[in-house]
């Protein structure tokens, strides 16, 4: 019989494991950034287990990377309407004629 090679998951897990030093020096407020970066690994464990990647902390980094962008995006999504409604806000004076706006 052959071997069986871990589930990504089995992996994140000794992963995980194998940083608790790390994470045990990190100052308090850092430590659960570390545990968010895991959390953001793992939603990506179905994916990264069709790679079965040699490396194993590239899918890691890579699952990481995905969460990240996604929540940029959302953010610039979040600025970009904050932006919109402070300057339809900023438009008027309280007599209602128009004002001249500055760049943000």
């Amino acid at each position: 019989m052959g071997r069986t090679n871990p589930t990504f998951r089995d992996v994140l897990g000794r992963m995980e494991d194998e940083w608790s030093d790390f994470r045990r020096a990190l100052r308090r407020r850092h430590q659960p950034l570390l545990d968010r970066l895991f959390t953001y690994a793992r939603e990506h464990a179905d994916a990264a287990s069709h790679l079965n990647h040699p490396d194993r902390l590239a899918p890691v980094l890579v699952s990481i990377d995905l969460e990240q962008e996604d929540r940029i995006d959302e953010l610039e999504e979040r600025v970009a309407e904050l932006e919109d409604r402070l300057e339809d806000t900023s438009d008027r004076n309280e007599d209602g004629s128009d004002v001249e706006r500055t760049a943000l």
